[in-house]
């Protein structure tokens, strides 16, 4: 757990410090910081709206990354168990029996034995047993339409909040507010059976996990910004680089966690009598409302507020702001296309399991723990190959687009076949790794393109984009249930557009970083600020200068 947790509370504050660090070469380079001389008007050399040290916010403390690490915990379980596996199952326990398929109960419709148990579940959730207006949806279209309700409602909400995030005093009680009503509407499903509540439920849900989000991002955005100035150097890795990503992949372990404690408490609801469904599934529902509302820590332990010197001239057109920086417009895109790739290849394969290959009911239990359990392996043995490599947050997004490639074009290749144990397991850990991926550094380069003060502005565009995007891949591979070539051939060519776009982008965190004054390009790739020389600081020093 020290790993996971650099504590940053040891920057030198003398006014000339001297450290050497090893290099991959073998020889050592010597890291100087020379007291900043003030600010004569007029001077060159100053990154815009600040003027020394004394300008940087202060290093986040250990408590302060371990309450981030924890509301992912109770957060990211959200949009990757709770509304589209659990709520689904909930709204199929208030429809009408469903006809009995053609092939039977006990069989599959490629003839395989199945139990009767699973057919009827998975009939429940497929069969558009929903009539409004002479229009029939099932259970998991119906999820869909409330979940795009939410994204409907949660726009106008962001738009309105997006300068109180970056200017004044309000952003505890924001965050405390969304999260309070998203934990709250999870509590009541089971009051009323009738798939018409679970309109607002799940709208309310959506918003509220929208809003809390942005929160939630824009807070490791000013925890990022307070390592500036940055140097990057022909053999150095970048110590904005080298926390961001740090933070975001251990946030991201940390709500897998989250993740598989929720499914595995479905699976053991899910195995009770038919007629006690409906309340044990209500019960997973309320425990997630209580793990939301224990992410209220967060809210309260690691506010971080930034003084911002300019006051935007409109208030109403703030939220818009986004729109003058291409490159961050460019990696919203990424975050579409990832988050779409990554829901649409996991719903489409939850289905193909449950509907197609009638497995034993374990094995989709072993799916869903190795699909969130083993990124706690493969994203933090990641990082060290991206350091050794290099790579920024564009690379390791191709990475995760190139593993979603690999999974969606292999389940498009055997989609006729009938997927042993084997291939189950693998297919799980490498799209697992993927999601992670995408996810960490999607965020990581939008805020990388993101200027000092408009955090809060930029975070309510990814949270808002991506929940967008989660939701079209839900949408998408639930209109189309038992064609899993469909599902898994438009998720290929989504991933092969994310990694085209990246290449041929012309995207790279350094860019988007020196566009918005984290970096400053001259000769030496130096600092932002007059009078700061840092050069070649690697993994082992950032983790020593944090810790």
């Amino acid at each position: 757990m020290v790993e996971m947790i650099p504590d940053i509370e040891t920057i030198q504050e003398e006014s000339t410090t001297s450290t050497s660090t090893p290099m991959g070469n073998g020889h050592e380079t010597e890291i100087k910081m020379e007291k900043l001389p003030e600010k004569e008007e007029g001077e060159e050399g100053y990154s815009k709206g600040y003027e020394s040290l004394d300008d940087y916010e202060e290093k986040p403390a250990r408590v302060e990354v371990l309450d981030w690490y924890f509301y992912g915990f109770c957060t990211y379980l959200i949009h990757s168990v709770l509304i589209p596996i659990v709520f689904p199952l909930i709204v199929s326990q208030t429809v009408s029996w469903p006809p009995q398929p053609a092939q039977g109960w006990d069989k599959s419709p490629r003839g395989l034995v199945c139990r009767e148990k699973e057919t009827n579940l998975y009939q429940r959730l497929t069969h558009r047993s929903i009539t409004v207006n002479n229009l029939n949806f099932s259970p998991l279209e119906w999820t869909s339409i409330s979940w795009s309700i939410g994204l409907i409602l949660a726009a106008p909400i962001l738009g309105s909040i997006s300068f109180n995030l970056d200017y004044g005093s309000q952003q505890v009680l924001i965050a405390a507010a969304a999260t309070a009503i998203g934990a709250i509407f999870c509590l009541p499903v089971g009051f009323f059976k009738t798939v018409w509540i679970f309109l607002p439920y799940i709208a309310a849900i959506v918003a509220a996990h929208t809003v809390s989000t942005a929160c939630h991002t824009r807070q490791l955005g000013l925890m990022v910004s307070s390592f500036r100035p940055t140097t990057l150097q022909q053999h150095g890795i970048p110590i904005r680089r080298a926390v961001s990503g740090w933070f975001s992949i251990f946030a991201t372990v940390a709500g897998c966690v989250g993740s598989a404690i929720i499914s595995a408490f479905t699976y053991h609801m899910l195995r009770e009598s038919s007629d006690q469904e409906f309340i044990s599934l209500w019960i997973v529902s309320i425990f997630s409302g209580l793990m939301w509302f224990g992410g209220m820590v967060h809210v309260f332990t690691s506010h971080r507020s930034k003084t911002n010197p300019t006051i935007p001239n409109s208030k109403l057109l703030y939220a818009f702001s986004i729109f003058k920086y291409p490159r961050a417009i460019g990696s919203l895109v990424g975050v579409f296309l990832s988050s779409f790739t990554t829901m649409c290849i996991f719903t489409g394969g939850v289905l193909f399991i449950v509907g197609q290959l009638c497995l034993k009911p374990v094995l989709l239990l072993y799916f869903w723990l190795v699909y969130f359990i083993f990124p706690l392996i493969s994203l933090p043995l990641l990082q060290p190959l991206q350091h050794f490599l290099k790579a920024d947050a564009v690379k390791m997004q191709q990475l995760g687009f190139l593993l979603s490639t690999v999974t969606s074009g292999a389940g498009f290749y055997f989609r006729e076949k009938n997927w042993k144990v084997t291939l189950l397991v693998i297919f799980a850990a490498v799209q697992s790794t993927s999601t992670g991926l995408l996810h960490a550094f999607g965020r990581v380069l939008l805020l990388d393109c993101s200027p000092s003060g408009k955090e809060g502005a930029f975070s309510i565009w990814f949270s808002w984009i991506k929940s967008l995007g989660t939701f079209s891949g839900f949408a998408v591979s639930s209109a189309v249930p038992g064609k899993i070539g469909t599902s898994f051939g438009i998720a290929f060519c989504s991933a092969m557009l994310g990694i085209v776009m990246f290449i041929f982008g012309n995207f790279s965190d350094f860019d988007g970083a020196e566009d918005e004054g984290h970096v400053k390009d001259d000769s030496e790739r130096g600092s932002p600020v007059h009078g700061l020389d840092a050069v070649a600081e690697t993994k082992e020093h950032v983790l020593q200068a944090i810790s």
